[in-house]
C-alpha cells in the first residue's frame, strides 16, 4: 500500500510540477487606508504581482506612527520586507533603529518639494496638511491657524493622535512651527474645539463625513475626492496664511527584506508610472514621481499653500517625545 501511495504521489508531482511550487512572497507593512478597498493597495498589488509573478501580502495598522511602533516592537524578527507609510517626520528615528537597509536605487525621477537625497527611504506621495470643513455646516471657516486655535468651541474639529498617526503628528508639528515654545498654550485654547483625537486618519475622516463635526484635520487634496468621486464641492480646505505643513510619505526596505530581491524590485516599481498613476485618485495625495497622465482638473481648484512649513527629520527625532508629552499633558487635563 505504501509503495502504491508513493507511486501515485510521484505521478501527481510529474503531472503538476508547478502546483507544488509556492510563489515568491513579498510582505509589506502599511496603514489601513492604503489597503482599503477604495485605497491604492488593491490596484498596486494587482499591478506588481503581474510584473513580479509573486504574491504580495499587505499587513496594515491604523496609521503611520503605529507602523513604526510595530516594527520597533518586532525588531529584527519582523516579517516585513517593506514598510510603506512612514513620513519624513519619522525617517531619522526609523533609521536610528538599525532595522532599515539602504535602497540602492537611483532617485532622479522624483518630483517632491525640496528634492530628495535619502539613501534609505523613497517617497511615494506628498501633500500639505489642512483643516477640511463642511460648507453646509460652517459658513465661515477659520482663516488662519490662530483663528482655529482661538475660535468658537462649539464648532468642533476631529483630529488624530500624534502617538499613533502621522497626520496627528503633523498637526502637532504645525502648531509647534507656528507657536514655538508657546505651543502648549495654543493646545490649551484649541482643546475645547476638539471633538476627539482618533488613532488614525480613516476614523477621523469617517466621523467628519458622518456629520459628527464640521471640521477635520486632513489634507489640502482631500476635497479632490469629493469633487471627482462624489461630484460635489461641499467639502473644502481652509487656507492659512501662516503656511501649511508638508508631509512626504515614504517606504523603506527592512534589514529582513534586504535578503528578499522582491523588496528592491517593489521599491523601483513604486516610483514608476504604474504605481504613481494610482496615487492621485485613490490615495488623494500628489504623486512623488512622474506619471503617464495629467492630474484631474479638480486638483487645480485646491488650496495652494503660500508657504511651506517643515522641520527636518533630525529635529523631529530629537524633540518628538517631548512635544508629544506636552500635547498629552494638555489634552488629558
Amino acid at each position: 500500500m505504501r509503495s502504491t501511495i508513493s507511486y501515485l504521489l510521484g505521478v501527481a508531482a510529474l503531472a503538476f510540477p508547478f502546483a507544488a511550487m509556492a510563489a515568491e512572497k513579498l510582505t509589506i507593512y502599511t496603514y489601513d487606508s492604503f489597503t482599503a478597498e477604495w485605497g491604492p493597495g488593491p490596484q498596486v498589488e494587482k499591478a506588481f504581482e503581474a510584473e513580479c509573478a509573486c504574491d504580495v501580502e499587505f499587513v496594515s495598522v491604523a496609521d503611520g506612527v503605529a507602523l513604526l511602533n510595530r516594527v520597533k516592537l518586532e525588531g529584527a524578527a519582523t516579517k516585513a520586507d517593506v514598510v510603506l507609510g512612514l513620513d519624513t517626520n519619522l525617517t531619522a528615528e526609523a533609521k536610528a533603529t538599525g532595522l532599515f537597509a539602504p535602497h540602492g536605487l537611483n532617485a532622479e525621477n522624483l518630483a517632491v518639494p525640496e528634492g530628495w537625497g535619502d539613501d534609505t527611504f523613497l517617497p511615494y506621495d506628498y501633500g500639505y496638511f489642512a483643516v477640511v470643513y463642511d460648507t453646509e455646516k460652517l459658513k465661515t471657516p477659520p482663516a488662519s491657524l490662530k483663528e482655529l486655535v482661538e475660535g468658537d468651541p462649539e464648532q468642533k474639529i476631529v483630529i488624530q493622535d500624534p502617538r499613533t498617526s502621522t497626520p496627528g503628528l503633523g498637526l502637532l508639528l504645525w502648531v509647534r512651527a507656528v507657536y514655538g515654545d508657546k505651543a502648549p498654550e495654543a493646545w490649551a485654547k484649541l482643546k475645547g474645539r476638539v471633538l476627539t483625537a482618533t488613532p488614525g486618519w480613516s476614523e477621523a475622516y469617517g466621523l467628519f463625513t458622518k456629520g459628527e463635526a464640521p471640521m477635520v484635520f486632513s489634507y489640502t487634496t482631500s476635497p479632490a475626492y469629493h469633487m471627482i468621486a462624489e461630484k460635489t464641492e461641499r467639502y473644502q480646505a481652509a487656507s492659512f496664511p501662516e503656511g501649511h505643513y508638508l508631509q512626504v510619505e515614504v517606504a523603506g526596505i527592512t534589514t529582513t527584506g534586504a535578503k528578499n530581491p522582491l523588496a528592491t524590485k517593489f521599491m523601483a516599481f513604486m516610483v514608476t508610472p504604474a504605481f504613481q498613476d494610482v496615487i492621485p485618485e485613490t490615495q488623494w495625495m500628489l504623486p512623488a514621481a512622474k506619471t503617464s497622465k495629467p492630474l484631474n482638473p479638480a486638483f487645480d481648484k485646491l488650496v495652494k499653500p503660500a508657504k511651506t512649513l517643515a522641520f527636518s527629520p533630525q529635529e523631529v527625532a530629537a524633540n518628538r517625545k517631548a512635544w508629544v508629552d506636552e500635547w498629552l499633558s494638555v489634552m488629558s487635563q
